[in-house]
C-alpha cells in the first residue's frame, strides 16, 4: 500500500495517456477494446515544441485523450485539475507544455530506473526541437521520418519567423522592437541548435540502424546517444 499523492498520481495518468497514444496500452470500454476512443499515433513520433506546430503535437494529443476518456462535459475542468496538480504559472495548456518540454522524460527515467522505454530526441538546451518515440515501435527508418517530417518542417518555420521579424522590426514602435529583438535572438539560437542536431540525425538516419530489444534499453539507447537526451 502507498499513500495517495496527487502530483505523483497525475504524472502517472499523463504517462498512461502517452502509453495509450503510442499504442502501448489500450483504452477499454465495457470490457471491450475501443480503438476509436483514443487513436494511436500513426508514426509513433510525438513532437514536443514551444507551440502547437504539428498535428500530432504531444500536448494536444494528451488533451484529446482526456476528452475521449473522461468526456467533453468536464474537459476544461479536468485540464485545470491536472495543471493545478502539476503546479506552475499560466493556462493549463501552457503548464502541460512546460511539463512535457522540461520534466516528463526525466520523471519517466526515474520511474523506469534510468531504463526509459519512451526515448526523447533532443536538439539541446535551447529546446529547438524535441520529440518522443516508443522504443518498441522503433524501425530503421524512424530517424529518417523524424528528420524529414518534423525537423525539416521546424527548420523552415524558424527561417520564416526570423525573416518576418527582420522585415517588420523597423516598422513597429521602439517598445515593441525590444520584444521582437529578444524573440529574434531566441529564434536564431534555436535555429542554429536544430541545424547541428539535423546533421547528427542525418548521419544516424543514413545508417538505418537495427535494434534488438533483447539487448536491453541501456545498449540500444547508447546507439543514438548523440541525438537523445542524456539520462540523469
Amino acid at each position: 500500500m502507498r499513500k495517495a499523492d496527487l502530483n505523483r498520481d497525475i504524472k502517472s495518468l499523463i504517462s498512461y495517456g502517452i502509453g495509450c497514444i503510442m499504442g502501448r496500452f489500450s483504452v477499454e470500454e465495457n470490457g471491450d477494446i475501443s480503438f476509436p476512443l483514443v487513436s494511436v499515433d500513426s508514426d509513433g513520433i510525438l513532437p514536443i515544441t514551444s507551440d502547437e506546430y504539428f498535428e500530432d503535437d504531444i500536448v494536444e494529443r494528451f488533451i484529446n485523450f482526456i476528452k475521449a476518456v473522461y468526456g467533453k462535459e468536464h474537459w476544461e475542468e479536468n485540464l485545470v485539475f491536472i495543471a493545478n496538480a502539476l503546479g506552475g504559472q499560466g493556462s493549463p495548456r501552457k503548464i502541460l507544455r512546460n511539463y512535457f518540454i522540461n520534466e516528463f522524460f526525466f520523471d519517466h527515467c526515474k520511474v523506469y530506473q534510468k531504463r526509459p522505454i519512451y526515448w526523447l530526441f533532443d536538439s539541446g538546451k535551447k529546446n529547438g526541437f524535441k520529440c518522443l518515440i516508443y522504443m518498441h515501435r522503433y524501425t530503421p527508418d524512424t530517424l529518417a521520418r523524424i528528420r524529414t517530417d518534423y525537423v525539416h518542417e521546424q527548420q523552415e518555420r524558424y527561417r520564416s519567423q526570423i525573416k518576418h521579424i527582420q522585415e517588420t522590426i523597423d516598422t513597429v514602435p521602439k517598445s515593441e522592437q525590444v520584444k521582437m529583438k529578444k524573440e529574434l535572438k531566441d529564434l536564431e539560437a534555436k535555429s542554429k541548435e536544430v541545424a547541428v542536431f539535423e546533421e547528427k540525425l542525418h548521419h544516424l538516419a543514413d545508417q538505418m540502424i537495427e535494434i534488438d530489444l533483447d539487448d536491453g534499453v541501456k545498449h540500444n539507447y547508447a546507439l543514438f546517444q548523440d541525438v537523445l537526451a542524456k539520462i540523469k
